[in-house]
């Protein structure tokens, strides 16, 4: 069984950053081609899956019009949208997110593109039972005192235009 391809929108440039054997999505960078400054956005969620530099997956694809067709608060000036997961092994079926499924270069890649983003959205969805793996990547949101920092109310892949985010603000002692 194959999983659903989307289009791109247009007016954007795609880059995929895999790993030499096709194993890792490390990165999804999504650019507005006009215009082209802008802020950056960072977006964290749990694994990829077929989206690359010429397709779309669902999540992806909703993401897309969602920062750069809807432009709502707080994304309006976002032309960069950057996306990393939790893990980095492409998989659709049966993931299952143990430590080989990270990924040799995931945490340095999350690290450098929350470094660089200027508003942080934390899209892994509600129901991901992958607590501690959160928690490392909570610990170094919090470490770099981002401010700008968004969680879904559900996953990408099941959200809406409306009322889909809300600002983050990090828990004592529990995980969103």
């Amino acid at each position: 069984m194959s999983t659903k391809t989307f289009q791109h929108i247009t007016d954007i440039k795609a880059t995929a950053f895999f790993s030499s054997d096709k194993v890792f999505r490390y990165n999804l960078i999504i650019e507005r081609i006009s215009p082209s400054n802008g802020q950056n956005l960072c977006v964290i969620m749990q694994n990829p899956s077929v989206a690359d530099s010429t397709v779309a997956d669902k999540s992806v694809h909703f993401l897309e019009k969602l920062v750069f067709v809807n432009k709502d608060f707080p994304f309006e000036n976002v032309s960069k949208m950057a996306i990393v997961n939790q893990f980095a092994m492409v998989q659709t079926k049966n993931f299952k997110g143990d430590r080989k499924a990270v990924g040799a270069k995931n945490d340095k890649i999350i690290k450098e593109q929350i470094l660089l983003a200027d508003i942080v959205l934390i899209a892994w969805g509600k129901i991901n039972p992958y607590k501690e793996r959160q928690l490392d990547i909570l610990d170094v949101l919090k470490t770099l005192e981002k401010e700008n920092i968004y969680i879904t109310k559900k996953h990408p892949s099941r959200g809406s235009y409306k009322n889909f985010i809300d600002k983050y603000s990090f828990p004592q002692t529990t995980l969103p």
